[in-house]
């Protein structure tokens, strides 16, 4: 592996608009392709994120913060030049603490997040209807005429809870939006790949007129730290992305205090090559569970072929993932670099055990590493998979794709939705009409067409089933930063 570039790591936490160290001292940050520990960050007690939460309580409830939509605008403005500025320690950043390949951080892991996650909700800033006239009405009870608006007011105190896989895509998409629409935040960035996250509280407390505790970051090794976002009656909405298991645990302990929720969570995509379509550029789905170690919830890792074209597709597919190797992901030319940790890394060696185990066809793959130091797994191609089998159901979160063949166009449809999740899908077929067609009978929230992508800070983004609640981004990520107000008031 070649030697991280030279970054100036910020081990700081941001609360109350101070950078600070936190109580229970600090710890460290593991370079995952070479486990070499990259710095310390700030590890913040419970103690600290209490300070964080009365913070960002006392700057909704006592700054104009929630109604100076002039000083929002400004703040965002304000943020996008600072990181703009800093593109390129954030691209080094990245790709050391999350063990991303260079090649994906000119796309989804910072240049595309960098260039419209702020500019969308600003804009909206001024563009959103924060009040609708609905017209008068004669009221029968007072009877009087009524004239009816109904207001969008900011929800509160949002806790934003981020994953380690594209934390600063996720973590900036969170903030602009919850922010724009006039509300305050605790972000708890995951503690693998927590520097991004101190980067942007710097460049906030020194580079912006955010006003103090409205925007706080708060690194902790220990998980149950973040989980005070979910307990404290402080806190009005928990915007969360990361694994099913804990979105389903912060719904219950959520309960208590009636939190609003946003919860991005896992996925098992299917991705359905019609009979008609060209496997030339239709299998180049498959090479999607390679991207950044299949480290994606949208990662399409069912990938669907029509019996009659099955051995054809398989042998395709094979060909293309003998040619992949993990590699260092300072390399421009590596798709697959590590995993986030040896604890990732068996859970995916299980998975690939397990798919062995059930009767699945191991093409090429496996449980071998191709480096002495590092958290790796080589990208694994399974075919003559049972969508029962379990590396069919579970979402595994590594670089393996399980083929599943099918009858026709029903059948298809029906393997893609035999799931518990829906978050993402792809069709591929030579006919736009009948892609179109056996894409509005999946059951997912986020689909490709003929290998188009529906990306951006105006794009929904978000799951059918138990794949999530609600969206993430556009009006519809807008919407649910807010509260809804409706006003009466007699007609003069």
């Amino acid at each position: 592996m070649s030697d991280t570039a030279t970054t100036d790591f910020e081990p700081r936490m941001l609360i109350d608009g101070r950078l600070t160290d936190g109580e229970a001292g600090r710890f460290p940050v593991i370079n995952p392709a070479t486990e070499q520990v990259l710095g310390e960050v700030a590890d913040a007690s419970p103690a600290d994120m209490r300070r964080a939460i009365a913070a960002a309580r006392s700057a909704f409830d006592h700054t104009d913060w929630s109604t100076d939509r002039a000083l929002r605008r400004r703040c965002l403005e304000q943020l996008q030049d600072a990181l703009e500025n800093d593109r390129e320690a954030l691209r080094e950043e990245l790709i050391a603490e999350a063990g991303c390949p260079r090649a994906i951080t000119f796309g989804p892991q910072l240049d595309a997040p960098l260039s419209d996650a702020l500019k969308v909700p600003a804009k909206l800033i001024d563009d959103y209807p924060w009040e609708t006239d609905l017209g008068d009405m004669y009221v029968p009870v007072t009877g009087r005429e009524t004239k009816r608006v109904v207001w969008r007011e900011p929800v509160g105190v949002v806790g934003a809870i981020v994953p380690w896989n594209f934390p600063f895509e996720v973590s900036i998409h969170k903030l602009a939006q919850a922010l724009a629409a006039g509300n305050t935040v605790v972000l708890k960035p995951a503690p693998d790949t927590p520097f991004n996250a101190t980067r942007i509280g710097r460049l906030i407390a020194e580079h912006t007129d955010f006003p103090p505790g409205v925007v706080n970051i708060v690194t902790a090794a220990d998980h149950l730290v973040g989980e005070q976002l979910t307990l404290s009656p402080q806190v009005d909405l928990i915007s969360f992305t990361g694994s099913t298991a804990v979105g389903q645990r912060i719904m219950e302990k959520g309960a208590a205090t009636m939190k609003r929720l946003f919860l991005e969570l896992g996925g098992k995509s299917a991705s359905i090559v019609l009979d008609d379509a060209d496997f030339g550029q239709a299998l180049l789905l498959g090479l999607a569970p390679c991207l950044h170690a299949g480290q994606g919830c949208a990662n399409p890792t069912r990938l669907l072929l029509p019996r009659a074209r099955y051995a054809e597709g398989v042998e395709f597919l094979e060909a293309m993932y003998r040619g992949i190797e993990p590699g260092d992901p300072q390399d421009p030319a590596t798709l697959c670099g590590p995993v986030i940790s040896a604890r990732q890394r068996d859970r995916i060696r299980g998975y690939i055990d397990k798919g062995v185990a059930e009767g699945a066809r191991l093409v090429v793959g496996g449980n071998t590493s191709p480096f002495e130091h590092g958290f790796w797994v080589r990208p694994t191609l399974f075919a003559d998979v049972d969508n029962g089998m379990t590396i069919a159901q579970e979402e595994i979160f590594g670089p393996v794709l399980a083929v599943i063949a099918y009858d026709d166009d029903d059948d298809a449809v029906r393997i893609a939705n035999d799931s518990r999740y829906g978050l993402a899908g792809n069709v591929m077929s030579a006919s736009f009409e009948r892609s179109m067609s056996v894409a509005r009978r999946l059951r997912a929230g986020f689909i490709g067409v003929n290998g188009g992508v529906a990306y951006g800070a105006d794009a929904p983004f978000g799951g059918y089933k138990f794949s999530g609640v609600g969206r993430q981004n556009g009006v519809a990520g807008f919407d649910q930063y807010t509260e809804i107000k409706s006003v009466g008031y007699p007609v003069d």
